[in-house]
């Protein structure tokens, strides 16, 4: 046994569909017969050298990936002790290599290589998630180290939101080993959330959540677990690991662009598809941006959850040549949500290049329909020889304060009028450019995805870019949840 996705005018309206929940969540008591406490992070030292599998609902809606970690070393930014972590990625058929510095309060990531960004935020939002709630702050009752025996470790932030409560002793194996451990757990739109603890061990062993949806069935948040754990390692674990070459040449790429279009049905007539991309005209080894829904053929306002489905090249005949799916290393695409945003590699020369959205059919995730009848929904794109693009914005030059917005109102701090005035500074200041041609008409939930606040939060403390933050407000606009009058 080891023990261890606004409304802003020049007139700023805001509109969110979905009516408030109770008022309070019923208090939930918990705790276990354990002695002592526990927070993230607990026991992490030089030497330790960690794998999981995981998956987060905004990276490819929860894809799996795996991440190897080494404490290396420490570092000091400023008055800030900071562990300092060799990472590699494994990623389909991707390998990124690089580094993220973790604090020592709070075993977060706070700053690394710009290659591991999405991957860093993945990490926090679920490895170290519970460390919005047990950290390394003796003396702190609300944000210290946690008793297994409390009745509550705290209460998830949303109107309504459950309690966090350790609820049962369980014993559990990965593929590290068999574990004794505590579980954590909470309630949310009917599911239970479970994360499982070990004492003095620094991360959680194995976790299965559920994301916070109004109707219907709500999409893995994030799950992971332990594959190895050693520790004492004293030299470079990674040393021989060569990374992936990036399959892009940024130079010359438009960053900046409106988007295109499409929306029927597809060849079956089994539900409608909405595509929207960008650039109009992508260039040969450069992005598409794909913002994709599936929606209810009876009822196009509400989404398709559970969606099978590629992004296919094809030829005049209909004959595959490439594979979306495949070139990432996966036998499938999937769609919890039905909402989806994901970026692919040109490789298609100059001329019309004849995209597919290949629909499998809707099934849980681990459950892949059988293949039946083909259906598609085709998206012919003019590939061009140079950039030509219609741009949406200059250059970035985002004020500090905004960025302050973005915290405070991810922390729930300010609220959403405060947000949007910073939103409404930037169109106005034309930092921010949105094109007649990308407004979209609210046909979705009105509901802001939780991605963006997270996005807000990651970009306020630099985990994410600029540009990254600004798609996703973009994707808000194009999709009619926030909405501008011009």
């Amino acid at each position: 046994m080891k023990s261890f996705p606004f409304v802003v005018s020049l007139l700023v309206v805001m509109i969110i569909g979905a009516s408030a929940p109770n008022a309070f969540a019923q208090f939930q008591s918990g705790g276990v017969n354990k002695p002592g406490d526990w927070y993230v992070g607990e026991g992490l030292k030089v030497g330790d050298q960690f794998s999981y599998r995981l998956c987060y609902v905004d990276y490819k809606e929860c894809a799996e990936f795996q991440i190897d970690f080494w404490i290396s070393g420490e570092k000091k930014t400023g008055t800030e002790e900071k562990w300092l972590a060799q990472t590699v990625i494994y990623d389909g058929n991707k390998i990124v290599k690089g580094e993220m510095e973790l604090g020592k309060v709070a075993p977060e990531p706070t700053g690394g290589s710009t290659e591991l960004s999405v991957y860093r935020g993945a990490f926090k939002s679920s490895l170290a998630w519970l460390s919005a709630y047990a950290t390394n702050s003796p003396g702190d009752a609300v944000k210290g180290p946690k008793k297994f025996s409390a009745p509550s470790w705290g209460k998830i932030g949303n109107i309504g939101g459950e309690q966090i409560i350790p609820t049962a002793l369980e014993t559990i194996t990965v593929p590290e080993g068999k574990f004794e451990t505590v579980v954590i757990q909470w309630k949310t739109g009917g599911y239970f959330n479970n994360v499982w603890i070990v004492d003095e061990f620094p991360f959680p062993i194995k976790a299965s959540t559920w994301a916070h949806v109004a109707e219907g069935i709500p999409p893995q948040e994030y799950r992971f677990e332990l594959l190895d754990y050693k520790q004492n390692v004293k030299t470079d674990p990674f040393s021989g690991i060569v990374p992936t070459p990036l399959d892009q040449s940024t130079a010359g790429c438009p960053k900046n662009y409106s988007l295109v279009e499409k929306r029927g049905n597809t060849k079956q007539f089994t539900m409608i598809v909405e595509v929207k991309y960008g650039p109009p005209n992508p260039v040969p080894s450069c992005q598409i941006e794909w913002f994709i829904n599936f929606k209810n053929k009876y009822d196009e306002t509400k989404f398709l959850n559970q969606v099978h489905y590629d992004i296919l090249v094809v030829d005049d005949s209909l004959k595959p040549i490439r594979s979306i799916a495949q070139d990432d290393g996966r036998q499938k695409l999937f769609s919890a949500s039905g909402q989806v945003q994901t970026f692919t590699i040109v490789k298609e020369k100059p001329g019309t290049a004849h995209y597919v959205i290949w629909i499998y059919g809707t099934n849980p995730e681990q459950i892949i329909p059988p293949a039946e009848e083909l259906d598609y929904f085709q998206v012919d794109i003019p590939i061009s020889s140079k950039s030509s693009q219609t741009p949406i914005g200059t250059t970035l030059n985002i004020p500090t304060w905004i960025k302050n917005n973005a915290k405070w109102w991810s922390a729930g701090t300010i609220g959403d009028s405060d947000f949007i005035s910073g939103i409404q500074y930037l169109i106005n200041q034309g930092i921010m450019k949105i094109p007649q041609t990308t407004l979209g008409s609210s046909t979705g939930s009105n509901v802001i995805p939780t991605w963006v606040k997270n996005n807000a939060k990651w970009w306020s403390e630099g985990t994410i870019g600029d540009q990254d933050f600004v798609s996703g407000i973009q994707y808000l606009i194009t999709n009619g949840i926030l909405k501008i009058k011009q």
